[in-house]
């Protein structure tokens, strides 16, 4: 059996939406020494509210990269509110699963996705409930 799905290997090879929205109105970013991965998602948010581009970067490995991909496209589109949703275990589903000790890669882009919803309220003033952003527990490496 391979280590990597189909899925994983598609979207680390050929990442969606990467890169830098300059004008961005809501900026996350969420790392971990440990593990070693950085992944920084920007919005761009319409009036209406719905995030019409999403974009990262990440520095890791192709878990994190394929994780970083696979949570812009399934926000891209949404409503912001909707974007809280997203969880890790709907990203390591979406991509047909990940190894074990690689499941930290997707609890980051669930993270970094809810880091950039809260910029983009408290850019706009939104409240919010606190509870919404606690960290996510990472167990497979140790951290949060």
């Amino acid at each position: 059996m391979a280590l990597y799905s189909e899925k994983v290997m598609d979207h680390f090879t050929n990442p969606r939406n990467v890169g830098k929205i300059e004008d961005a109105n809501g900026i996350g970013e969420v790392g971990n020494a440990r593990c070693g991965d950085i992944m920084k998602i920007y919005l761009k948010v319409n009036d209406d509210g719905i995030i019409e581009d999403v974009k990262f970067n990440t520095f890791g490995c192709a878990s994190a990269i394929a994780s970083s991909s696979m949570a812009t496209e399934m926000i891209k589109g949404r409503h912001i509110d909707e974007a809280l949703e997203l969880t890790n275990k709907a990203v390591v589903e979406a991509l047909d699963g990940l190894p074990p000790v690689k499941i930290h890669c997707s609890v980051l882009a669930e993270e970094a996705v809810k880091s950039a919803v809260k910029d983009y309220y408290d850019r706009k003033g939104i409240e919010y409930d606190t509870e919404l952003f606690k960290e996510v527990s990472c167990s497979s490496c140790g951290e949060h």
